[in-house]
């Protein structure tokens, strides 16, 4: 027999492996820490959802004392004795006057408008947040799917950074680093002062029903916003960078989780189908098409309805794309084709069964998937647009004047 020593050594196939193994590991965690990750699919969500609910506020304006307020015939007390047992949050409960809920309803328009233009976004994101949960809370018998999305989202968007592009922060951080001065100052110190003195004040009077967790988050965030100011305003360079990768690793994971509820959604709602009777001889679609609540064009459900190919089409294919949504996220160049099919899908719904809001929601969350570099291109579409009507306004003034 040869001596081991005398055998020829074979080139191990796995050697080298462990340094690149690492090297990936060091850069995924540089990209976590040291960046938010994916800021235009958080802006985009951040737009669509703020647009979502500002229009729904706006179209419920005239409504709003009878879908929230005093004449709703899910009253006040019932609402207390729900929140009671289920331990949700809503400001609304800290008083029953007409006053109250006003200010409430119309400081949810205003963060909502806020949220959507990106101005002083981490404070917009809470009050937007505050808003929804104030609102959706009220009345839990309100809603078509729709609101609790946003309710989800509108919590999650409070632990991102949203406001990085397309928004008037963004806008205002260019200017500042090119004129190398601070910027919007006395807006944040004053945001920051009036909703502490407010949240102080309605603490120490007992006006303001907290629970010590919802007391602890909001001065929690009151506090981190007081925190961050200094540290931009003092120059602590070490401090900065732990706040900025803290923040980042945070906003990852916020977009993390919006994204594996998404995909959460779809995979319940087409195995739930799938269970039902309906869904499987391939005639669910037929039926809301018949309810006059969901039927808002009478002869366009009709013409649907009319077509056994199409309503079988359409019932099978639903079960099929929300089913396989998730999986198709495995591989990039069928998810960029199977998304613009469930964002029509989405739509159709919005026109066929009268539900714009539900379908809004629907496809804003779905945008969290869309590539960086369509998101781009959207991006400079539509500021191109803007500018070139903006020109043709001014351009039409200066030849009529």
């Amino acid at each position: 027999m040869t001596a081991d020593t005398d055998r020829t050594p074979v080139p191990s196939p796995f050697k080298g492996m462990s340094g690149r193994i690492d090297a990936r590991i060091i850069r995924c965690l540089n990209d976590i820490t040291g960046r938010a990750l994916f800021p235009y699919q958080a802006a985009i969500v951040r737009i669509g959802f703020s647009l979502t609910f500002l229009l729904y506020l706006l179209r419920e304006f005239p409504n709003r004392q009878e879908l929230y307020g005093s004449a709703s015939p899910w009253t006040f007390d019932l609402a207390q004795r729900l929140i009671a047992s289920n331990g949700a949050f809503s400001i609304l409960m800290w008083s029953d006057s007409g006053w109250w809920f006003e200010v409430v309803y119309l400081v949810a328009i205003a963060a909502s408008l806020g949220l959507l233009l990106g101005w002083h976004t981490r404070t917009m994101s809470l009050l937007f947040m505050v808003g929804v949960l104030a609102l959706l809370n009220r009345n839990v018998l309100l809603g078509d799917g729709g609101d609790t999305l946003i309710h989800l989202v509108a919590s999650y968007l409070v632990l991102t950074r949203c406001g990085q592009v397309w928004s008037l922060d963004a806008v205002r951080r260019r200017r500042a680093a090119a004129d190398g001065s601070p910027s919007g100052v006395p807006t944040r110190v004053a945001l920051w002062a009036v909703l502490g003195l407010f949240l102080a004040v309605a603490q120490l009077t007992g006006f303001a029903e907290l629970s010590w967790g919802w007391a602890l988050f909001l001065w929690g965030m009151w506090l981190i916003q007081a925190l961050w100011f200094r540290v931009e305003r003092g120059g602590h360079t070490e401090l900065r960078a732990v706040l900025d990768a803290t923040a980042n690793v945070v906003h990852n994971a916020a977009l993390l989780v919006i994204a594996a509820q998404v995909c959460i959604l779809y995979a319940t709602a087409g195995l739930y189908k799938i269970q039902g009777p309906r869904w499987q001889d391939g005639t669910a679609v037929h039926y809301p098409l018949h309810l006059a609540y969901f039927s808002p064009w009478g002869p366009l459900s009709r013409t649907v309805d009319g077509s056994a190919v199409l309503v079988t089409a359409l019932t099978y294919g639903t079960v099929i794309l929300q089913v396989a949504f998730p999986f198709t996220l495995l591989n990039r160049r069928v998810k960029n084709v199977l998304l613009p099919i469930l964002m029509a899908e989405h739509a159709s719904i919005a026109v066929l069964c009268g539900l714009p809001f539900f379908s809004m929601a629907m496809v804003f969350a779905d945008a969290v998937f869309l590539p960086t570099s369509f998101l781009r291109w959207l991006g400079s579409w539509v500021s191109g647009t803007a500018r070139r009507l903006l020109e043709r306004v001014r351009g039409r003034r200066t030849a009529e004047a």
